[in-house]
């Protein structure tokens, strides 16, 4: 008697990497992302394109904490803006007292138009000096991260009720800064910014040693990140965003673990408005608003947020297109930014960089053999 048997056909193992071609694959990429920003850029660009890069290359940094804080810790970051504009307007505040310095006059040039007095408001004085400054643009933005991600995550926010508090928070800072026009230029900000560190920022030559500066620094947090992604943290954040009640359950506190990742993320866009200042020469409360901190996560939703060379290419393309279609279509930009957020987050949630993925799986399930009997 014959016996019919029904075997499954073995699934298709893709062939491991070379081990060689692995361990070089990171710093190759690291490698050719240093030689394209910082030698064939300068070479290729004019200097009003270079400046534009050297714009966006400061939002790809706060796509690096973006990508850290959501695409591995799954906090959903909509109010990178608050952070954004304090490590902006601690930039900007001593550069403005320098300015003001260099042409022998106390205040600032709003201030004498604006201002009640002939006295520097005493939360600027600390300003004067380079190191304070410096070092706010990024333990001020931390700080304010660090006491809001405490009150937060021990009370277990997350989700869209986390999303919705940071949003309000970039709201009341905006709404905030626009009321003290004395003291932060208001709507306007602060502007015409002159000098940095001592270089005229009007030297073209000076213009192209802060765009080395700014994609110098994206390359070092990006190299930074990757250490967190794949460090013994970057896997609890993984396991705290998939599960965090097991996570809990193994004996660590969940609500540490994002705290870190808030903190990290904030001091990234912290950094990244202060590199902002010099490059654009203004910070003001339109560019750190609900808006704009929509668009810090567009940028990385759209490349891929889990990705950081996604997140990084994604943030320079969105804002690339923010440039080159807001001045067409001004009114509709807002539109088709909102709609990118919808399209990548629901129906391609690991972004562009996801996409090869994506289409391999699909194809592999099209194409594997139905169960069959054989004789």
């Amino acid at each position: 008697m014959t016996t019919t048997t029904t075997t499954t056909p073995p699934a298709t193992v893709p062939p491991p990497a070379t081990p060689l071609l692995h361990r070089f694959r990171v710093p190759a990429g690291f490698a050719l992302g240093a030689v394209l920003l910082l030698g064939v850029a300068p070479l290729a660009l004019s200097d009003f394109r270079l400046s534009l890069l050297a714009k966006y290359l400061c939002y790809a940094i706060v796509a690096v904490g973006v990508s850290l804080a959501w695409g591995r810790g799954g906090l959903m970051v909509l109010g990178q803006g608050v952070f954004f504009g304090l490590g902006g307007y601690a930039m900007a505040m001593h550069l403005k007292l320098t300015d003001a310095a260099a042409t022998g006059e106390k205040l600032p040039d709003f201030m004498q138009l604006y201002g009640t007095g002939d006295a520097l408001p005493w939360w600027w004085k600390p300003f004067a000096n380079p190191g304070f400054a410096l070092a706010m643009t990024v333990l001020l933005p931390m700080a304010v991260a660090a006491l809001l991600g405490f009150l937060v995550f021990r009370r277990k926010v997350k989700g869209a009720y986390f999303a919705i508090l940071s949003q309000a928070l970039a709201a009341a800072l905006s709404i905030w800064l626009v009321g003290q026009q004395a003291t932060t230029g208001g709507t306007n900000g602060l502007t015409d910014i002159q000098g940095f560190f001592g270089y005229s920022l009007d030297d073209p030559v000076n213009q192209r040693m802060v765009y080395f500066i700014i994609a110098a620094v994206l390359l070092l947090l990006m190299a930074l990140a990757r250490q967190l992604f794949v460090s013994r943290y970057g896997e609890l954040l993984v396991a705290v965003r998939d599960s965090e009640e097991r996570v809990r359950f193994l004996g660590y506190n969940p609500a540490n673990v994002k705290l870190v990742a808030y903190v990290v993320a904030a001091g990234m866009a912290g950094l990244a408005g202060a590199l902002f200042v010099p490059a654009v020469g203004i910070i003001s409360p339109a560019l750190i608003g609900i808006v704009p901190s929509i668009g810090f996560v567009i940028g990385a939703a759209v490349g891929g947020r889990a990705s950081l060379v996604g997140a990084v290419l994604g943030a320079i393309a969105v804002a690339w297109a923010q440039s080159t279609l807001s001045d067409e279509f001004p009114a509709a930009w807002t539109y088709l930014q909102g709609l990118l957020f919808v399209l990548a987050v629901g129906f391609l949630p690991g972004g562009l960089a996801s996409l090869g993925v994506v289409l391999r799986r699909r194809r592999t399930r099209t194409g594997t053999p139905a169960t069959g009997e054989t004789a």
